[in-house]
């Protein structure tokens, strides 16, 4: 395969079969996957605008992977089994996350955090589990913005898509989250504000 694939800064690599599982043979470039996954993530969004289920279950994290990647990747809403650069062991994904949701609704209900950071944590840890072979930090933003919107909060910025491609922006957003990963929540605080 070409190098469309090729993992830039700190994004997370495709394994060969991960990769053959491209459902579009005529992607050809970074840029025109790109735009066929964000056409996807866009059609998402207009989905969840009539979604009224609960979102905090792995059940619906699926799904809305499924939503967000269905017509690009076969693997669309399916766990990881590869290992990754940054991610737990793939067999530890699915209880993870059920540790991961029943720490928010914890949170939630004894207002441990306040909202942002509620959401915030859940980003972050959703980040560090990594459940899917790609589009991790996509979805952990889309699901961070679905918390504070359920917390009544306005959705946070992440700047107008300016994590995606490598930038001074996505720069500042892996150091929040590697300084997360210390239990310091103050650099996402600031990135989002």
């Amino acid at each position: 395969m070409s190098d469309i694939f090729e993992a830039d800064d700190d994004s997370t690599s495709l394994s060969e079969e991960e990769k053959h599982d491209l459902k579009q043979k005529w992607v050809t470039t970074k840029d025109e996957l790109n735009k066929l996954e964000a056409k996807g993530i866009f059609g998402a969004q207009v989905w969840l605008l009539g979604y009224k289920k609960d979102i905090l279950n792995v059940q619906f994290l699926q799904k809305l992977h499924k939503k967000m990647f269905a017509d690009v990747w076969d693997w669309a809403g399916k766990f990881r089994i590869t290992e990754k650069n940054i991610g737990i062991a793939p067999y530890l994904v699915t209880s993870e996350l059920k540790k991961l949701y029943d720490d928010v609704h914890y949170w939630i209900e004894h207002k441990t955090y306040s909202p942002k950071e509620i959401a915030l944590r859940f980003h972050h840890k959703l980040v560090q589990i990594h459940p899917f072979p790609n589009g991790n930090g996509r979805i952990s933003r889309i699901m961070a913005d679905l918390i504070m919107k359920k917390l009544g909060q306005k959705e946070f910025s992440w700047g107008e898509g300016g994590l995606i491609k490598v930038s001074e922006l996505r720069q500042k957003y892996i150091q929040a989250l590697q300084k997360a990963d210390r239990g310091d929540y103050s650099g996402l605080l600031e990135l989002i504000n």
